[in-house]
């Protein structure tokens, strides 16, 4: 159970009813973005209330109402699953930071400089974030932010997403290895019957660079790779 005082409030909205539970704010946050945490370890009062700062609880048939139940470890899991969270603002500020990192990291794997034909480095990204002053928000759905900060960086950089169709060859030495770094791309990858890797498949543009120097390093630059 966690210390009162240095809890926070979860609060879940229905209609014109409020109902607040007191938890810690890292461990709910971690159990909102699906990791297993006993809801017990969770909150720092087993009571669901109306004003958790007045100590008003909610009633019992209130509860029935709404939820269904008043089992209060259930109706907690629903309340910091899909109300809000208050947090501190330190926290807050590492949750948006994770979040940008997150972004980032997406388009710069998956997208490419229109006019160039090149990946963007992740620095070039942040920096034109920074400058359309985009606002991240941890607790919007990732795939809402990747194109709102792609729209809001757009005129700043021509992003385009675009995957390449690659063919690729691997003598029989090095095949197995070579399979481990092309397994997760889409396409087709066949075993020869020397033991050699032939495979088609398709690469997000900003990942291009990278599948050549891997292939590269792993097959000592012996492997036929060229795009289609």
């Amino acid at each position: 159970m966690v210390n009162v005082e240095k809890a926070v409030i979860a609060r879940y909205k229905y209609k014109d009813h409020h109902f607040e539970i007191l938890v810690d704010g890292t461990l709910a946050m971690e159990y909102r973005n699906g990791k297993n945490i006993n809801i017990r370890d969770i909150l720092a009062s087993e009571e669901i209330f109306k004003d958790a700062r007045k100590g008003e609880r909610a009633s019992e048939n209130l509860l029935e109402k709404v939820f269904g139940t008043n089992d209060v470890e259930e109706i907690a899991k629903i309340i910091i699953k899909e109300g809000e969270i208050q947090l501190t603002t330190e926290y807050r500020r590492k949750l948006v930071e994770e979040m940008k990192k997150r972004i980032i990291d997406y388009i710069s794997k998956n997208a490419m400089d229109a006019r160039t034909k090149k990946p963007i480095p992740p620095q070039r990204i942040e920096n034109a974030i920074e400058q359309a002053r985009i606002h991240v928000d941890p607790f919007k759905p990732f795939e809402k932010q990747v194109k709102e900060v792609v729209d809001g960086i757009r005129s700043l950089i021509p992003i385009s997403f675009e995957e390449k169709e690659i063919r690729i060859h691997v003598p029989a030495r090095y095949s197995a290895q070579a399979y481990g770094a092309i397994k997760s791309f889409k396409g087709k990858k066949e075993w020869m019957n020397d033991g050699s890797l032939m495979a088609t498949v398709f690469v997000p543009a900003g990942l291009l660079d990278d599948l050549y120097e891997k292939i590269g390093k792993i097959t000592h630059g012996e492997a036929s790779i060229k795009e289609v």
